[in-house]
């Protein structure tokens, strides 16, 4: 069906019946303009003299016919908005003003189906232009229809009587969970004690030095979530290979170093737990991708492939610094600003935490790890909702060798935090099987 010579979706008998009822009731357009701008009108006339509306409003004046004329006499629009003729003709046009919202919806709703048509027509060109990669489009399309879709959502003013009852339930259910944290727990009690689990849309960074535990620490939160609870929980791996993940859990699991892992030197009672760690894995809800400098459309696609088809409720990125952007031109501050922001709106958008691994600049060597030493933008600290650094003396534990399997002395730094305190969390590491546990109460 050839659709070049079709007229646009509109309905100029709408259009006038709208704007003839906001003229018998002006009060009418504060619910009104929370939808329909001046551009949701097909006819240039309507959307002129809506537009007055609009300014009139803003002013807090009340907008009739003589007041309307009036603006767009100053404005010099009078003549384009079909004179004072057309705009008295419209108060013709409805009898009351009581189905304003209903005529309003008709003009938005055909609005929305030519903006559609209008994408359509933007992507079809895309698609036809080879210099432009197909991911790229593919992100600019979904961009662009999801900021469509979002056009149609208004304010909404809760009064105490509404927000009370929600309130009262929320702090019902949590009394009868036996204060069961509202988020995802990492496993690591005093930490989840301060941040009451990881929250849903909330980008949590963890910072720390190489070879400081970074990896080894989601590991150990994701063998919480998904192997002990069975929360489906997805890893994007930009470092190390899916396999390498793997081996690196099992030996967490079966307590067993990752160096006798490697080696492939084990004692029989070894393999039998090893076989048990297996079994323990594999029908955990854990879902890995390991492509190494992933590109951010890919990793953006790919995260919502995750949640549509296994509906992971977190997700680990390790690390940051290796995503790509697609702007390779732009400056390295630049393209790492977009990517932090990108990701933000990602957890926004999926409603999932994601527990992004960052490391910290080479003066942070050996002393406490802050904020101004996240490497790579300063939008990662503005767009992140919680900020953890892993720290520890590392020339200590290496010195007295702590405990005969490699427990280490670390903590935790919570130094940013929008809706929790912040302060240090007390952990051991244990290195041989690379795995971080809460730290025993000392008498």
């Amino acid at each position: 069906m050839d659709f070049k010579d079709k007229i646009p979706p509109h309905n100029l008998d709408a259009e006038q019946a709208t704007l003839g009822a906001l003229l018998f009731n002006w009060e009418a357009i504060g619910e009104v303009s929370t939808f329909l701008k001046s551009s949701s009108f097909y006819d240039s006339r309507n959307q002129i003299i809506y537009a007055a509306m609009i300014e009139l409003s803003t002013m807090g004046k009340k907008g009739d016919i003589l007041t309307i004329s009036d603006v767009l006499k100053k404005n010099g629009t009078l003549d384009a908005a079909g004179g004072e003729a057309y705009i008295a003709s419209l108060t013709n046009v409805v009898p009351t003003s009581a189905n304003v919202s209903y005529y309003a919806q008709m003009v938005f709703d055909n609005s929305v189906r030519r903006d559609l048509i209008q994408i359509s027509s933007e992507i079809k060109a895309d698609s036809f232009d080879e210099t432009k990669k197909a991911r790229t489009i593919l992100e600019e399309s979904e961009q662009k229809i999801f900021k469509l879709t979002g056009s149609n959502q208004s304010s909404r003013i809760l009064g105490m009587q509404e927000v009370i009852p929600k309130a009262i339930n929320l702090i019902d259910a949590r009394y009868k969970n036996h204060g069961a944290y509202s988020g995802i727990p990492s496993g690591l009690t005093l930490l989840d004690s301060m941040t009451s689990g990881f929250q849903n849309s909330e980008m949590i960074i963890i910072g720390a030095r190489p070879s400081m535990g970074k990896t080894a620490l989601a590991l150990s939160m994701m063998q919480n979530i998904a192997i002990e609870n069975q929360i489906p929980c997805g890893f994007f791996s930009l470092e190390m290979s899916a396999e390498q993940i793997c081996s690196r859990l099992l030996s967490q699991i079966a307590r067993i170093p990752g160096q006798k892992i490697r080696s492939g030197i084990l004692r029989m009672e070894e393999f039998k737990k090893l076989q048990d760690a297996c079994g323990v894995c594999y029908n955990a809800p854990l879902y890995i991708v390991d492509t190494p400098n992933m590109k951010l459309l890919d990793l953006r696609a790919a995260a919502r492939r995750m949640k549509r088809e296994h509906d992971v409720k977190i997700i680990f990125i390790d690390y940051i610094g290796l995503i790509t952007s697609e702007h390779e031109e732009q400056a390295m501050y630049d393209q790492q600003s977009a990517i932090s922001k990108s990701l933000k709106s990602l957890a926004r958008e999926l409603e999932i935490p994601l527990v992004i691994l960052c490391q910290v600049n080479r003066n942070a060597e050996g002393d406490e790890p802050n904020l101004a030493q996240l490497r790579g933008s300063g939008s990662i600290e503005q767009d992140a909702d919680v900020v953890m650094f892993i720290h520890g003396d590392r020339s200590k534990n290496k010195e007295t060798n702590e405990g005969y399997d490699g427990v280490q002395d670390r903590k935790i730094i919570i130094a940013k935090q929008r809706n929790g305190p912040v302060g240090d969390v007390p952990v051991v590491f244990l290195a041989y099987y690379t795995k971080f546990e809460n730290k025993a109460k000392e008498d």
